[in-house]
């Protein structure tokens, strides 16, 4: 709640900044479809569907490798979402500065893609797993006043999101850009092959290894994943947590956990100093097991693009990750 009103107070500072301006029209260039993207595969998405259209102009907030759980927009961040064409963002707690933004655009037809809302039943709630660490409670909220649900955000993890996700950006971009509709038409067609492929290989490791639980030792954002895949988890922290110390009994309990899987892989995200992960081994009986990253692809950098990686890369390198921990 308290992000939330930060996020909200922060955004109507910079939308007075501009507010007075007396261009009132879009900031694109002359002729060209402005997609504003907030995080790596939504970036990636569009990349592909527009691939060989040179009339479309791309814009990844977060190339800067800025976790999605903490992004606060700049000034010149909300005027170009607030004159772009299409908007995609992922729709979670982590964007509540994103109706203040919308507050004011300025191009009043802008298509916007709310991840959460394109996936529409398969939103998930966050799930709070046996032996998590708990949240600390907001007391923001009215007495007797009904809590939101919160919904896990990170919808990208599951390949057929993916899918539903990149055929509403090929749809929005045919209606908006009729001349170029069959080259979005055909790259979603090859595009959701190669997505297709991706997923099959998934399925089938999933459906031949006989260890399909997880232990990880951080926030868990792979929950559509492990869902999607008939895996199943047991983690320090839920999806979206802020959390980054575990107690001893949430330490202690994943490495009961480990023990009793015979599990030989700690898991835990990109950019993780990885001290949990390695407090949970030193706390098993054997203290062998070795640590692993999976990668979330919600702080991919221009470094990393500019390197080749790409939505599928990084899935695969995920598969790859757990056919060794697992396999």
């Amino acid at each position: 709640m308290i992000k939330k009103i930060i996020a909200a107070a922060l955004c109507a500072a910079m939308m007075m900044s501009f507010a007075s301006c007396s261009d009132t029209g879009s900031s694109k260039k002359e002729g060209k479809v402005s997609v504003v993207c907030t995080i790596f595969p939504e970036y990636d998405w569009v990349r592909n569907i527009t691939k060989g259209v040179d009339d479309v102009e791309i814009t990844y907030l977060l190339e800067n490798g800025s976790d999605l759980h903490s992004y606060q927009p700049t000034a010149e961040d909300i005027l170009k979402i607030s004159d772009c064409d299409v908007f995609i963002y992922a729709g979670g707690e982590s964007d509540g500065w994103v109706s203040d933004a919308l507050e004011n655009k300025r191009n009043k037809d802008m298509k916007m893609i709310n991840m959460l809302d394109v996936v529409g039943d398969k939103a998930k709630e966050e799930e709070v797993k046996e032996g998590m660490q708990a949240e600390e409670e907001d007391h923001d909220h009215e007495e007797g006043e009904e809590e939101e649900k919160e919904y896990d955000e990170h919808t990208w993890l599951s390949v057929s999101n993916a899918k539903t996700v990149c055929k509403r950006i090929a749809d929005d971009l045919s209606e908006i850009d009729e001349n170029n509709k069959d080259a979005y038409k055909q790259n979603l067609e090859s595009y959701t092959k190669e997505l297709d492929a991706l997923d099959s290989d998934i399925r089938a490791f999933a459906d031949s290894t006989k260890n399909k639980t997880l232990i990880f030792g951080d926030r868990f954002p792979f929950r559509y994943f492990t869902d999607e895949y008939g895996f199943d988890y047991y983690a320090a922290f839920v999806g979206c947590s802020a959390e980054t110390e575990a107690s001893f009994e949430t330490i202690a309990f994943l490495a009961n956990k480990a023990d009793e899987l015979g599990a030989k892989t700690v898991f835990m995200i990109e950019n993780s100093d990885g001290k949990i992960a390695q407090a949970i081994i030193d706390n098993t009986k054997q203290k062998d097991a070795k640590t692993a990253t999976l990668n979330s692809l919600q702080s991919v950098t221009k470094e990393q693009l500019d390197d080749g990686q790409s939505y599928i890369s990084l899935m695969r390198s995920n598969l790859d990750t757990l056919k060794s921990a697992l396999g």
